[in-house]
Parts: structure tokens; C-alpha cells; sequence
């Protein structure tokens, strides 16, 4: 990873320490009688569909963040993640489905970028310092990305990815996806 990425998701989580706020979707508490996936889903597509394009990613402040092997994550017999675009404004204790820290794309016909899956993201030490349980939203918990990390990081995160775009025969949360791979 570069320098540049590196410091940027450094910074993002210094001033994540200091922003704290929450969305009241984002608790780690069982989700409410009126939650409903397929609706959440379906306004969380509306709010990403702009970055289907991934120049419209880019111009939000979206920025490429490779993992130490390379810029397309994926792991022999698990399938990919794809390569992750970061907008490190958005790493803070806030959760908000409608605003996903990370867009990860998969190579499509002609190598053209498409949008397959959402990643949420929040520093553990700070969501930790504000909250008894991890993360969920989507009534899905987070998992915890410790260090070190395939990205270098020297803090932990919790994780969730949300394959919105991208169908995943092994599940919705799944951080891996057979149909998505680095070649």
C-alpha cells in the first residue's frame, strides 16, 4: 500500500477517535420490528447507484486502496473481494448504510470497473469506547479485522461488506465472492 493511503486511513482514524457520532441504524442492538432488508437494500442501491460509475466514485472522494499483494483482493478457494476505493472522510464512528466507507469493483468484460459490493468500516477502539457490542447493520453483525492485517494497518477494524451489486451464492455478508476474481 502506499504512503499516501496508508497516512490517509491513519488520519481518518485519528479524527474518527474524535467523531462520535451514530446513526441510530448503525447500534449493535437486534434490529427494530420495523426493520425490513429487501426495503434498506433497495435505498441503499438508489443511494450507490451514481457509483456504478467509478469516475462519479473518484470525483466523491473515493480513492483506490490496495491490499499488500496488489490492487484486486482475493484468496485461492474463497473467491475475491475485487479492488476497494476508500473515502477516508467516511471513517468515523458513524455508520450509515446510505454512505458505505468503501466501494469494492470487480473487473468487468473489457476491463471496465463495476460496482459489485458496499464495505462498512469503523475503527474498534473507537466504536469499542462508545459501545458494549460490536457493530451491525442490516441486522448482520461486523467481524473484526485484527492485526496485522492484509492491509497494513496498524489499528483493528470492524468490517462488514454487502454484496448490493454483485450476487454472492454464499451469502450477502460474505466477505468472499467465487464469482469475483483477480485475473
Amino acid at each position: 500500500m502506499n504512503h499516501f493511503l496508508r497516512s490517509t486511513l491513519s488520519l481518518a482514524v485519528a479524527l474518527g477517535a474524535c467523531a462520535v457520532v451514530t446513526s441510530p441504524r448503525a447500534h449493535g442492538d437486534a434490529p427494530v420490528g420495523a426493520f425490513n432488508l429487501h426495503k434498506l437494500l433497495a435505498e441503499v442501491r438508489k443511494a450507490t447507484a451514481p457509483f456504478n460509475d467509478v469516475n462519479t466514485a473518484i470525483a466523491a472522494n473515493y480513492v483506490k486502496f490496495p491490499d499488500l499483494t496488489g490492487d484486486c483482493v482475493a484468496q485461492p478457494g474463497q473467491g475475491g473481494m475485487g479492488i476497494h476505493y476508500l473515502n477516508s472522510a467516511l471513517v468515523d464512528a458513524e455508520l450509515d448504510p446510505l454512505r458505505p466507507e468503501l466501494l469494492v469493483y470487480h473487473q468487468g468484460i473489457g476491463g471496465s470497473l463495476e460496482l459489485a459490493a458496499l464495505e462498512y468500516v469503523v475503527p474498534q477502539p473507537v466504536w469499542d469506547a462508545l459501545h458494549a457490542q460490536p457493530p451491525s447493520l442490516f441486522g448482520h453483525p461486523f467481524h473484526l479485522l485484527r492485526v496485522p492485517n492484509r492491509y497494513g494497518l496498524a489499528t483493528p477494524l470492524y468490517t462488514l461488506h454487502v454484496w448490493a451489486w454483485e450476487h454472492n451464492a454464499d451469502g450477502l455478508f460474505n466477505d468472499w465472492n467465487r464469482r469475483v476474481n483477480c485475473q
